[in-house]
């Protein structure tokens, strides 16, 4: 086995062993979707805008409540992720809540095995770059799959934030990409105290990067942002300071933790 598939089917059984407690925590509020609420935060439907009759396919979609929150405001929704457990779970989201979608179980690399459709919108969001080890072939699965003039939605929690340790007391990882990082967790990021400790292995990707592979396949980066706080407060140590808004507490605004950026695969 080559380690990349290697790689892959670690992270795919710590996702798979994730999903039941994910499900069921706060942190995802499942509960609360079911009734109608959207799981789509300020940043991304800004960068959205208007999605009504527009094909929109959601990368790493998880479980795809971010999926059929699209599917709710008029999007036409196709979701993909690895995680088959995830995957059982948003296509059975998609018919509790009669909303729409397709679900397709797969490595993102492999998606041209399994569909070859273009998309008005692609979109991916918060923690999903650091599992994959090639960002120019992430961003030629997305120039691929990206209609001509089509946009590309990118939210993701910025690179300084993983430089840290766990607590953010002191610098622990590099902020360019090197060596793979292999980790051993306690519970998980929506619930501290799960009895679970997966295993898993992921990569850092600076800024530039993100960008200039996505420069390199045909992508025309129109917009980008950072933000000094993160819409969830899936890290330790972590404060509210106002409506779906953490900082770190004892770092306050002084590091970035989001950034987004809106890139359009331009025909000449």
């Amino acid at each position: 086995m080559s380690d990349e598939k290697r790689y892959i089917a670690i992270n795919r059984d710590s996702w798979n062993s994730r999903v039941e407690t994910h499900v069921k925590s706060d942190f995802y509020h499942v509960e609360g979707f079911l009734k109608g609420n959207s799981t789509l935060n300020e940043i991304e439907l800004g960068l959205l805008g208007n999605v009504e009759g527009k094909s929109i396919l959601h990368l790493q979609c998880h479980f795809g409540m971010d999926t059929l929150s699209l599917g709710r405001i008029g999007g036409i929704v196709t979701g993909i992720d690895f995680s088959d457990k995830a995957i059982d779970k948003a296509r059975e989201l998609s018919i509790q809540t009669g909303t729409p979608a397709t679900f397709i179980c797969c490595d993102l690399y492999d998606l041209p095995a399994h569909m070859s459709e273009t998309f008005d919108i692609i979109f991916t969001s918060y923690g999903t770059i650091g599992w994959l080890p090639d960002t120019d072939r992430w961003a030629g699965i997305i120039s691929k799959f990206l209609k001509p003039d089509g946009k590309f939605v990118f939210v993701e929690f910025h690179p300084v934030v993983w430089m840290f340790d766990d607590y953010f007391k002191e610098i622990r990882y590099s902020y360019f990409k090197s060596e793979a990082i292999h980790e051993t967790e306690t519970g998980t990021y929506a619930d501290r105290d799960a009895d679970l400790k997966p295993t898993t292995v992921t990569w850092n990707h600076g800024l530039s990067e993100v960008m200039t592979s996505l420069i390199k396949n045909n992508l025309t980066i129109e917009r980008f942002e950072e933000y000094n706080y993160s819409p969830y407060q899936c890290f330790q140590k972590c404060i509210e300071i106002g409506k779906n808004k953490f900082r770190i507490e004892h770092l306050g605004d002084k590091i970035p933790m989001v950034y987004s950026l809106v890139a359009a695969r331009k025909v000449s």
